[in-house]
């Protein structure tokens, strides 16, 4: 087998999709699915389709523009549809995709990990913070 230079060996990860490697498409997907609105819009929307009114009172603290990229952004991923209703006003609901509904169980466990674990994290800084002074 002969041996590959780091340049070399740097493009066949592109081609396999390592997401340690920065300019990896994963690394990309995965810095968008890290966001805390992703994870919270995916969550919200496991439970069925909501409209962006709806979102917008379930997911204290989003703002209207935050809110409006974090949902094109999911829509341009195919992690959501839109579908939008000619009615006065116009009624625009979102969903989760097979592929957003594939995503929503691990981003609902890491939410629900979270509502568990944060005593434990206030505790552990608690500890650290003390401990650093």
């Amino acid at each position: 087998m002969p041996t590959m230079t780091a340049a070399q060996r740097r493009e066949q990860a592109r081609v396999e999709y390592d997401a340690f490697i920065k300019g990896c498409p994963t690394n990309q997907l995965l810095d968008r699915l890290s966001d805390k609105w992703v994870s919270l819009v995916v969550a919200a929307l496991s439970t069925g389709p909501m409209r962006y009114s709806d979102l917008s009172r379930k997911i204290a603290g989003v703002s209207p523009k935050m809110l409006t990229q974090t949902l094109r952004t999911l829509e341009r991923d195919g992690i959501l549809t839109r579908a939008v209703t000619p009615s006065v006003p116009v009624r625009v609901d979102y969903e989760l995709s097979a592929l957003g509904r594939s995503l929503a169980g691990l981003l609902t466990a890491v939410k629900a990990w979270a509502e568990t674990h944060i005593e434990e994290v206030h505790e552990a800084r608690e500890r650290y913070d003390t401990s650093t002074d």
